[in-house]
């Protein structure tokens, strides 16, 4: 119990030239020690400050509990000595509570918290990360003080498999200034991202290695203007047993035993988060049981794509550990390789790793590095047992010192590293009813999923991650708008998207192709379908990543990336685009017969058409299959044939009704199977003719290998008329426009033109 003189005070510092603020004292400290505190606090020095109480300055030698009132709270007015010309002055910081608060006013809760300490884990090279709601109530005897009991209770734990280091637990201790801003290989370099969980909790606690810290913004726990407490288990072993209940939480949990306090070391990191169960003056936020599984469920929403563009951090998983001690999983996420492909995930890293220290130590380089890896990720639901397996193909580049003088320019400025990742999903939850990717959706990422929502929506088809420039409350990417033109971090993603997206976008289609071709008799999820979804639809990709379109498409197309009915991969120079309605009975054939020839025919999705039509220019046209030049190959390659596809081809030729361009085609079909070229000859012996209804060729036997054939279709017979009446064919003579002069003469084996009115017939 606490002595009379030993009990704490209040004193209010009312407002003046530090501000007000409220200072904890002992009763039986003097005044000079009151000044010593706000020495401390504010830097003002104490032989400048001059204390007033009801009109009357305080000496430095009164004892503080000499002076308060019955409520142990003291108000007390400051003044300064002052300097020639005035007193002391300048800018002061907001107490520790006051900047938490406005961090979590700006900053998101949900989900992202998790993100957020994943992130720490990844920063910190460990592999596995766990969350854990714990509903245990521990002991409330042996404690620090007798105000921590409000925090034995149900807990929020996170764990990782990586063991702090110096600079982690002084960084951790420095709210206002991220120490990981200098480092640009570090994920969470935003500073506030662990500072999200003062949504949760009041006292954040942290155990690594040799040592227990407790954080406490509101200065109340651990004494006077002490915003935390920390234990080495070694060192501090007496303590830490008399405080038995104060520790109990960090036992039994993780692997932590009692050996554990006895050797004094824990091999990882794992964080207690006392849920806020009353409002406090950082936060009126409360959280229970049912909180913190929606929590959980919000995470659930992306969990899937969350270990995409990670390189250390490969299994996340969720637990509720009942107050009876039952723990259960709420479900896991894991990403892991093929066993055929079970280097390449870790020699690509360190091919990044080596390209990431190269620019860092600006080493030149005019290319971009990429590589490219297959990923599994696999989610365990524990309540249903249920897995579900998603595969994708990962392309991550980093650019190099020289790709861009403004882009090495800023990166310099920013600490940032010109990286980028794309990933295309090989499999997804709707592709067995819809077709696989058919109406995927992709995202933006700053290594992490960035919070659902429009902003992060990039209208292109796979998932893109940065090393972006995010907004404070990292929601969103930041773009160069009016009233932010010149912000640096803008300027410098719309350099990263222009200069290496394009090339990492291209590179991840080029080995999806590869890929194809080499796994074309195994089990591949790949496909040209899933390829050509790819590329994205001009349409749908939201204006910020538009700029990625024109370099895109310029670097896909001087490769082979079309591919044809031969079954090849061809260029745009070699492709000749087929929009025919292959249900068209006639269609089939002529595609057949080009491909046949050695043409390389192409038919691709309207978002490559798109696509096509943005490359093409003005001296090099898109190539598409037309009657016109249909009717150019049939002059250079005769068609050898049957007689059903000739007349195929006769009928697509004939359907531009470009008669003139007919000649020399040999697709006029005879009434005795043979086919016969188109010919301009004026000969009487050339003429082939068109039966009619008043002349049938019942009135002309034996001339079977002068006349049309008679059973073409009704559209194809009326198109050969036409062009007969158009007189451009001389060869051929519809039978309603000559007269018959027939009497007898077995050496004449052709009708007389002559008028209709002199048709004579025997």
């Amino acid at each position: 119990m606490e002595s009379k003189d030993n009990r704490w005070l209040r004193v209010t510092v009312l407002p003046g030239c530090v501000g007000c603020r409220t200072v904890a004292v002992r009763e039986c400290w003097t005044v000079r020690e009151l000044k010593a505190c706000i020495l401390a606090e504010t830097g003002f020095p104490a032989a400048e400050q001059r204390l007033w109480l009801g009109g009357r300055e305080l000496p430095d030698w009164i004892k503080i509990g000499d002076l308060t009132c019955k409520n142990c709270h003291l108000f007390v007015n400051l003044q300064s000595k002052g300097l020639k010309g005035g007193g002391r002055f300048g800018q002061t910081t907001p107490p520790l509570v006051d900047f938490l608060k406005d961090i979590l006013r700006r900053y998101p809760e949900g989900g992202q918290i998790l993100k957020e300490l994943i992130q720490n884990a990844e920063d910190a090279g460990a592999t596995e990360v766990k969350f854990l709601y714990d509903e245990t109530q521990y002991g409330t005897e042996t404690l620090w003080s007798k105000d921590m009991t409000q925090y034995q209770g149900p807990a929020l734990y996170v764990y990782n498999n990586a063991v702090f280091t110096p600079e982690d637990w002084h960084g951790i201790q420095e709210i206002a200034r991220s120490r990981k801003k200098d480092d640009p290989l570090k994920v969470g370099r935003f500073g506030i991202g662990f500072n999200s969980v003062y949504h949760i909790t009041d006292v954040p606690c942290i155990f690594s290695g040799n040592q227990i810290g407790m954080l406490d913004p509101h200065q109340t726990l651990f004494g006077p203007h002490e915003s935390g407490q920390c234990w080495n288990l070694k060192d501090d072993s007496k303590e830490i047993s008399e405080l038995s209940d104060q520790f109990a939480p960090f036992i039994g949990i993780f692997g932590s035993t009692r050996d554990t306090f006895i050797d004094g070391n824990f091999p990882g990191t794992f964080f207690r988060f006392p849920l806020r169960l009353q409002p406090s003056q950082l936060s009126s936020n409360l959280y229970n049981k049912q909180k913190v599984l929606e929590l959980f469920e919000s995470f659930r929403a992306d969990a899937d794509t969350v270990l995409l563009f990670l390189k250390s951090v490969q299994d996340v998983s969720l637990h509720v550990r009942e107050a009876d001690g039952t723990e259960k999983l709420v479900f896991r996420v894991t990403a892991s390789e093929n066993k055929a492909l079970k280097q390449e995930r870790p020699d690509s890293i360190k091919i990044l790793e080596t390209a990431i220290s190269n620019y860092c130590k600006k080493i030149p380089s005019n290319s971009i590095t990429c590589v490219t890896y297959h990923i599994n990720i696999v989610l365990e639901d524990g309540s249903t047992k249920d897995t579900q397996k998603t595969s994708w193909l990962v392309c991550n580049s980093v650019g190099g010192r020289g790709i861009s003088s403004e882009l090495d320019s800023l990166a310099d400025e920013l600490k940032f590293i010109p990286t980028i990742g794309i990933a295309m999903s090989l499999s997804s939850r709707d592709a067995e009813e819809k077709g696989a990717t058919s109406d995927f959706s992709g995202k933006a990422f700053c290594f992490l999923p960035l919070p659902p929502g429009e902003e992060s929506k990039t209208g292109l088809p796979v998932h893109i991650s940065g090393f972006f420039g995010l907004t404070d409350n990292r929601r969103s990417i930041k773009w160069r708008e009016l009233d932010q033109w010149r912000d640096p971090a803008a300027l410098w993603n719309e350099f990263l998207v222009v200069n290496i997206v394009p090339k990492a976008y291209a590179t991840l289609i080029l080995d999806s192709i590869n890929r194809l071709e080499s796994t074309a008799n195994s089990d591949s999820p790949l496909s040209v379908d899933i390829i050509y979804k790819l590329w994205p639809d001009v349409s749908k990709v939201k204006v910020h990543w538009q700029p990625v379109l024109g370099p895109l498409f310029s670097e896909l197309f001087q490769n082979a990336v079309l591919y044809s009915l031969s079954d090849r991969w061809v260029t745009l120079e070699q492709a000749y685009f087929s929009e025919l309605d292959e249900s068209v009975e006639h269609v089939q054939t002529v595609l057949s017969y080009l491909s046949s020839s050695g043409k390389q025919i192409v038919k691709v999705p309207p978002n490559l058409a798109a696509a096509v039509q943005l490359a093409a220019c003005s001296d090099k046209p898109v190539r598409k299959v037309a009657p016109a030049w249909v009717r150019q190959v049939l002059r250079k390659c005769a068609h050898l044939g049957s007689a059903a596809e000739k007349l195929h081809l006769l009928e697509f030729v004939l359907s531009d009704q470009a008669y003139s361009e007919l000649l020399g085609l040999e697709l006029l079909p005879l009434q005795n199977g043979r086919f016969v070229p188109f010919s301009s000859s004026v000969s009487d012996q050339d003429v082939i003719y068109i039966t009619s209804e008043d002349f049938p060729r019942s009135l002309f036997p034996g001339l079977e290998g002068r006349f049309l054939l008679d059973n073409l279709k009704p559209h194809l017979l009326a198109a050969l008329k036409e062009a007969a009446q158009t007189r451009v064919h001389h060869c051929l003579t519809v039978l309603e426009h000559i007269s018959l002069a027939y009497n007898g003469n077995k050496n004449s084996d052709s009708p007389s033109r002559r008028s209709p009115s002199a048709v004579t017939p025997k």
